[in-house]
């Protein structure tokens, strides 16, 4: 089932047409979390994410869409799709219901709650193999509204064809004073010398709650340094471990990167605290 402003439709339906907001223009944004049993992991960080990004859009944002109100209608939606005993991974999208564009100012904020049931309720580590590459057809804009986390994603299609065709798993994205932003499944760590490194919000990474999250376990920790600073392409052969965060399926171990081989200790003893972290919420 999708919830698009309160209303529960089948999965199949017909639900936008060529006047929608985010249909004509990519006017939207979208927020991906992971829901166990009814529980939202994280809800509150997310929330806040999303109202921050909205303000951003200069959307209008409705007076009933409180963290109560959506968290009503996630849990509504998955027990409508039967999916009560499952892990869960809801995207909210928000975008403006009924706007002719950037210069109408009646810019009100509806929503869309679309599900995808989880194989497992943990965060996960693949141990496949994963082999990356730089992509440099295109480039991230530096700034904050890279950071956000719109539906347009033009880049990131491309750049996962690129991949495709030249058979690496993911690629690395950089931004257009050529320093590493992320990759196009999500957020990049760079491990080496006691220091756990990754590109900062002004590099244009996405600022989503993960990342967050993985920032602050690694402060507790004290067994690393943590430090956001922008990333030379040059330094990511010299670590000792790449790894990537994505909310939907956890921490991915980069294995491969041109020459180099690298290890995921780290990666995984990061894992065991999210999950940790996640089931404490």
């Amino acid at each position: 089932m999708i919830n698009i402003d309160g209303q529960l439709v089948a999965d199949s339906s017909f639900y936008l047409n060529a006047e929608n907001s985010v249909f004509a223009r990519g006017d939207g944004l979208v927020e991906t979390v992971r829901v166990l049993q009814g529980k939202v992991i994280f809800w509150e960080e997310h929330y806040l994410r999303l109202m921050a990004s909205m303000r951003i859009l200069r959307m209008e944002i409705p007076m009933n869409f409180t963290m109560e109100f959506l968290e009503e209608e996630l849990r509504k939606t998955i027990d409508q799709s039967g999916l009560n005993d499952k892990a869960v991974i809801a995207r909210i999208y928000v975008f403006p219901k009924n706007s002719d564009g950037p210069g109408d100012p009646d810019r009100l904020a509806t929503y869309l709650i679309q599900l995808k049931p989880l194989s497992s309720p943990f965060y996960l580590h693949e141990d496949s193999h994963y082999e990356v590459d730089l992509y440099k057809d295109f480039y991230i804009q530096a700034g904050m509204l890279s950071t956000l986390p719109t539906v347009s994603s033009v880049l990131k299609s491309i750049g996962t064809v690129y991949a495709l065709e030249n058979g690496y798993a993911d690629c690395i994205l950089l931004n257009d004073q050529k320093n590493v932003v992320q990759t196009l499944k999500g957020n990049l760590f760079l491990v080496g010398n006691n220091k756990i490194k990754t590109p900062p919000l002004s590099d244009g990474c996405d600022n989503n709650v993960l990342r967050k999250k993985v920032i602050e376990l690694i402060e507790k920790s004290k067994e690393y340094e943590i430090e956001e600073g922008s990333i030379s392409p040059f330094e990511l052969q010299k670590a000792d471990e790449l790894f990537i965060t994505e909310i939907s399926s956890g921490i991915q171990s980069v294995s491969r990167y041109r020459r180099t081989e690298f290890k995921n200790e780290i990666a995984i003893s990061i894992l065991g605290k999210l999950n940790a972290a996640a089931r404490f919420s």
